[in-house]
């Protein structure tokens, strides 16, 4: 046997709402009550007026303490329908009130509480018919057949009246149930929001860290040069900080773009962007990145033998997210050689070929651990792990036994 459904809990009613309620089931007793007095008044027994008028007045009282009790229904609901059904034994006006009461009762959905209370709809039904005739009128109860047909239609009354209050009690559930919906689609595509902001954020702290960590490696190992060259002659010293200066304001303005790209996604408010975010740089650039380094007093050798005929022209056909990619790992890569082995050279490898993996590869002496030339975050090299995870590639590096510290990387290559 199935569970019963849950019960949920009814809607609060506004004035409106509760005064028409009570309007019908006031309306509903009264009618039958004038069809009740007039049938009595008719067929009634002679020598009986007067009790007949005292029933047709505790009739109406009987049906305005129904009426009373109707507020108390949704707390105690089967007590409330049971009693107030009860009530029809001697009330016509109770009905109306009673039909309320069960309608309300029904619309719980529970037939353990609303079997009972129909019984009672019932026998009470039949009870007042059968008593109440045969007491008050001249017209007996005709037979067994009058019986019958008189509680066949107590139950149909009956059913009809559950019926309704089993469809409220449905619609009402299915409304709570597309509410409830509703409220978790809405938490859900606000969950999504949010993790898609902050994922955004993530990519965009990536890019700062990136770009940022380039440019002031540079700028700090030309002032760390100007510093310990006793040497230099005016010509190099104007040269050299005009090299800080420009190295500089290029961090500013890329630092400027990150920001207001930032600001353009985050919501809040900002300038509004007018024009399109800056294209990020790909291996096409890789030739501009290592010419920053070799001008800032670096050592660069490229090898790029391991390609297909072509060097790094071959990489045009390499797909853009596996391209920047590539790009921002062996930015970092170098950041890291200049912080950490400054003055040495880093030999860049590429290697691969289409329909296999592209692998990118950068070497520098092993230096003993002392102080950078700038403060690090130390997390670098996890980034450019987790990126070339999303493309699909892998990442490794570490000391080497000849004495080199290496950063491998190997990314996919589709024909």
């Amino acid at each position: 046997m199935s569970a019963p459904p849950p019960v949920v809990a009814p809607p609060r009613l506004g004035p409106w709402s509760r005064t028409w309620r009570y309007l019908v089931a006031i309306g509903t007793g009264l009618v039958l009550w004038m069809f009740v007095t007039y049938d009595t008044v008719t067929y009634a027994r002679p020598g009986h007026e007067g009790a007949i008028s005292a029933m047709l007045v505790l009739d109406l009282v009987i049906g305005a303490a129904g009426t009373a009790l109707l507020p108390l229904r949704r707390r105690y609901p089967v007590a409330v329908a049971g009693f107030v059904a009860a009530l029809t034994v001697a009330s016509s006006s109770a009905v109306g009130p009673a039909t309320l009461a069960l309608v309300s009762l029904s619309t719980r959905r529970r037939w353990r509480e609303v079997l009972p209370v129909a019984g009672i709809w019932t026998a009470a039904s039949f009870a007042y018919e059968y008593v109440y005739r045969d007491a008050t009128l001249a017209t007996p109860v005709q037979g067994p057949f009058y019986v019958t047909v008189v509680v066949a239609l107590g139950i149909v009354v009956c059913g009809a009246v559950i019926a309704i209050g089993f469809y409220i009690g449905a619609r009402r559930d299915l409304l709570a149930s597309l509410r409830q919906r509703a409220e978790d689609a809405e938490r859900a595509q606000e969950a999504r929001a949010a993790q898609a902001r902050d994922a955004e954020r993530t990519r965009i702290a990536r890019e700062m860290h990136d770009v940022l960590a380039h440019r002031i490696s540079l700028v700090a190992m030309q002032a760390g040069g100007l510093a310990y060259r006793q040497d230099l002659t005016r010509e190099q010293i104007t040269e050299s900080a005009e090299q800080i200066r420009d190295g500089a304001h290029r961090a500013l303005g890329e630092l400027r773009e990150v920001l207001g790209v930032l600001r353009a996604t985050g919501g809040g408010p900002g300038p509004v962007p007018t024009e399109r975010e800056a294209p990020q740089p790909t291996l096409a650039e890789l030739p501009a990145l290592l010419a920053d380094t070799v001008e800032s007093g670096g050592h660069v050798h490229l090898d790029t033998s391991g390609l297909p005929t072509g060097g790094l022209l071959a990489l045009a056909d390499l797909p853009g997210t596996v391209s920047r990619t590539g790009f921002r790992i062996l930015q970092e890569a170098l950041t890291n050689a200049r912080k950490h082995a400054p003055g040495h050279e880093v030999r860049v490898l590429l290697a691969g070929a289409p329909g296999d993996r592209l692998l990118l590869q950068t070497r520098n002496r092993l230096v003993a651990p002392g102080p950078a030339a700038t403060p690090g975050s130390g997390l670098g090299l996890v980034g450019a792990a987790e990126r070339a995870e999303l493309v699909g590639g892998t990442l490794e590096h570490g000391p080497g036994p000849d004495g080199t510290y290496a950063v491998r990387v190997w990314l996919p290559w589709p024909t």
